[in-house]
């Protein structure tokens, strides 16, 4: 089977989520995610840190296209016209889920974690958002190295894009 139960998140990734939401808490900062080929698994990650309701605002699992426009004010015709695993998506995402949240720093995932005939697998869009400044945006091409693994990778990058936004 693949999937979230092909997937152990590994202990240094649970170990500097920790850190992230230590830092968020000292600086009174809250959290928030948009996601959508990683299914939730980063707000799973953060919330199961114990003690972490007040850093952890909300999290926005977006997987289709209407899911992004509706709950994430992600514009109809951006989608359309630069497809939704894009930087402009990606950052329309983050910059929706602040909207949308009473967060401080919204963290956005867009991509192929698996693949087919129109599809690059292991393509992966994320941004960064803290509240009144602009988004940071990476792109990653994992390759087709499976579900789990890109997946795996996905969590590793949006870590490192919280702990920049967070400041650590």
């Amino acid at each position: 089977m693949s999937g979230a139960t092909a997937l152990t998140v590994p202990a240094d990734l649970e170990r500097w989520a920790e850190r992230i939401l230590s830092r968020a808490q000292d600086q009174g900062l809250s959290l928030v995610t948009a996601e959508s080929c990683t299914g939730g698994l980063l707000a799973a990650l953060l919330t199961d840190v114990e003690g972490v309701s007040g850093v952890f605002e909300r999290g926005f699992v977006t997987y289709s296209k209407p899911s992004k426009c509706e709950l994430l004010c992600v514009p109809e015709d951006l989608a359309d016209r630069c497809g939704l695993v894009s930087e402009e998506v990606a950052r329309a995402m983050a910059a929706g889920a602040l909207k949308q949240s009473h967060g401080d720093i919204a963290l956005s995932i867009t991509g192929y974690a698996g693949g087919s005939k129109d599809e690059e697998p292991g393509l992966v869009h994320l941004a960064c958002q803290r509240r009144g400044r602009p988004a940071a945006h990476q792109h990653h091409r994992f390759g087709d190295i499976g579900r789990a693994a890109i997946r795996t990778e996905t969590l590793r990058a949006a870590l490192d894009m919280l702990e920049e936004a967070v400041g650590g």
